[in-house]
């Protein structure tokens, strides 16, 4: 056990946060996501919501200030529509840990399959949230 790292990173992902560079991607996706299909990287994180893991990930690691959106999530399908909760809990950790981050950018579906397919890795979680996938971009840390 190490003093001040979140119980809720694994060494598993503590190891992937560390190995990833600036502009590597990570998706926290919800528990029904097709992370083995999309990704080379498929790490388990059964049981935990995507609010806290990023609460205990954000403070280890520092988002892209270089690329416009260094968050996002996927849009609605048409017809469809999104629980602002979700986004709204995500948001919390973000404004603590990560002020003056831009807003949480949406791209369709296809798109975030595309970006999900080409990320560093996927961090497969018990989020059971309708869109609750998320896509942070790794940036430069700060010295």
């Amino acid at each position: 056990m190490l003093k001040g790292i979140s119980p809720l990173l694994s060494p598993e992902l503590l190891a992937t946060l560390c190995a990833m560079g600036h502009g590597d991607e990570i998706v926290l996706a919800d528990a029904h996501f097709p992370g083995a299909t999309f990704s080379r990287r498929s790490i388990r994180a059964d049981g935990l919501r995507i609010a806290p893991l990023l609460d205990a990930i954000l403070p280890l690691f520092e988002l892209d200030s270089m690329v416009p959106s260094p968050v996002c999530m996927m849009a609605p399908v048409p017809g469809d529509v999104l629980d602002p909760a979700v986004e709204a809990a995500y948001l919390q950790p973000i404004r603590v840990h990560a002020p003056g981050t831009p807003p949480i950018a949406r791209i369709e579906r296809f798109a975030f399959y595309e970006r999900a397919q080409a990320a560093f890795a996927v961090v497969m979680t018990g989020e059971t949230a309708k869109y609750g996938n998320i896509l942070l971009t790794k940036g430069v840390t700060p010295v």
